[in-house]
């Protein structure tokens, strides 16, 4: 069972991973020399360990890419699509991640459901205003104007999916009350009362981790050798968008500067269980531990308020480290809750017809 300390939603990836150690040993292992064999067994050269963690096109598994601009200011958010039909699953990852966190999964629901995967302001590809105004209300607020201006008046029917970080924005959303097609919430691995217990270990996490890469296929290895991903395909295709060339230093460093907004870690926790709970919509809550659940969330599971399921065997980005079961989750959520491209779709029922986009 995974220990709290991974339930961080700041720089995941500079989390430690004990049990990390036993699946690169299985990853490294080869098979004995035989007598028999015609050339003695070598070990990988340099190049072929480049080529292990060498970044993958995200084209492979998401469609397309757009640029989104915020009317009235100099908001440009980076949008991956996926799929043609059916409710839109709409992604949003932690912190110190982007969009490209949803990828390997993404290439599993778009045969079910439209997925969209943004990056947040200060990550990825996005280009805001304030890049370090990751207050909550902020974020939130940007997912809206997002959703309003790819959708207009005729939402269809929305699923947020929020990574961590990414789950509070989620749920804030959810709260506003200001999507009328939301449909279903999806949280991924962030609960109260860990999250904010560990806030005090952040700066010590952050400062800790690594924080200069001499090439992107560096920082891949340290993403999996250092446990914060534990899925190698993963890992080339989200980390490259999570870093940017300092040319002033001549190496690769991290794109979201998160050590720089710790005056907005609490806002993204606070009374984050209630909020889940009072929202009206069908939830499901994807832990990686049951070590995580608090007071408030665990009563309410009880009462049989949310959905939750325990993924094992995984680390905290679960999304990246079993994105076949991520996506089954998530495609199994949406049919058990009858979530069609306009809403719950009820066998029998008519719906007033009405425009959608």
């Amino acid at each position: 069972m995974e220990s709290s300390k991974n339930l961080t939603s700041l720089p995941e990836e500079g989390q430690e991973d004990d049990n990390h150690e036993e699946q690169e040993g299985k990853e490294s292992r080869k098979p004995s020399v035989s007598a028999f064999a015609p050339v003695p067994h070598r070990p990988p050269s340099a190049q072929s360990s480049l080529q292990k963690y060498s970044p993958l096109d995200w084209k492979e598994f998401f469609d397309r890419e757009e640029d989104v601009c915020i009317p009235n200011s100099n908001d440009v958010f980076h949008v991956y699509m996926a799929g043609s039909e059916g409710p839109v699953v709409f992604c949003l990852h932690g912190g110190g991640y982007s969009g490209l966190s949803f990828a390997l999964s993404a290439s599993k629901i778009k045969e079910k459901a439209r997925v969209v995967a943004i990056d947040l302001r200060g990550h990825g590809k996005t280009s805001t205003e304030n890049d370090l105004d990751l207050s909550i209300e902020t974020m939130s607020n940007d997912v809206l104007a997002l959703l309003k201006e790819m959708y207009g008046d005729s939402p269809p029917a929305i699923v947020l999916v929020g990574h961590s970080m990414g789950g509070s924005v989620a749920v804030h959303v959810a709260a506003k009350k200001a999507l009328r097609s939301l449909a279903g919430l999806v949280v991924v691995d962030v609960v109260e009362g860990t999250a904010m217990a560990s806030l005090v270990h952040m700066q010590k996490i952050l400062s800790n981790r690594m924080q200069h890469f001499s090439s992107i296929e560096k920082a891949v290895e340290w993403s999996v050798k250092g446990g914060s991903l534990r899925n190698i395909d993963s890992a080339r295709i989200s980390v490259p968008t999570t870093l940017k060339y300092d040319d002033s230093k001549k190496c690769y460093v991290y794109r979201a500067r998160l050590e720089e907004t710790e005056q907005y870690w609490r806002g993204w926790y606070e009374g984050l269980s209630e909020k889940f709970l009072s929202s009206p919509v069908p939830k499901l809550l994807l832990l990686a531990g049951t070590d995580r659940l608090d007071r408030a969330l665990t009563i309410g599971q009880m009462q049989g308020k949310f959905q939750m399921v325990v993924v094992r065997h995984t680390g905290h980005a679960i999304q990246e480290d079993v994105p076949d079961e991520f996506a089954t989750l998530i495609v199994n959520f949406i049919s058990r809750n009858r979530i069609g491209p306009h809403g719950v779709e009820i066998p029998g029922l008519r719906r007033p017809s009405q425009p959608h986009n």
